[in-house]
């Protein structure tokens, strides 16, 4: 239950960035498909988050599912490619505070 709050507050996070940029009332209906768009894609060792503007997706960065030897649950990962992180070093957590934008998890 703990990873589903925080799966779901991580999405409004990144809906709501996304929402800052285009406050604009004629852009409401982008807002909605974005947060629509937005994903989560179980693996066995990442949760991919997925967001897909019109017919293009792109991976907004991974999750960590368990600990491993260099990273802790939860922790969010840049993408290195469509199918892996970026395992240099972790952006956030997202059981504690972090920094995120709509476009990817933000550079420490």
């Amino acid at each position: 239950m703990e990873l589903e709050k925080a799966l779901n507050n991580l999405h409004e996070a990144i809906v709501t960035d996304f929402a800052t940029r285009y406050a604009h009332p004629d852009d409401r209906n982008r807002v909605v498909e974005f947060a629509e768009g937005l994903t989560f894609e179980e693996g066995r060792k990442y949760i991919k988050v997925v967001k897909t503007l019109g017919t293009q997706k792109m991976v907004w960065g991974f999750l960590m599912k368990e600990d491993d030897k260099k990273f802790k649950a939860g922790d969010i990962l840049k993408a290195a490619s469509w199918a892996s992180p970026a395992r240099n070093q972790a952006r956030g957590n997202i059981f504690e505070d972090y920094r995120i934008a709509w476009t990817g998890p933000e550079y420490l």
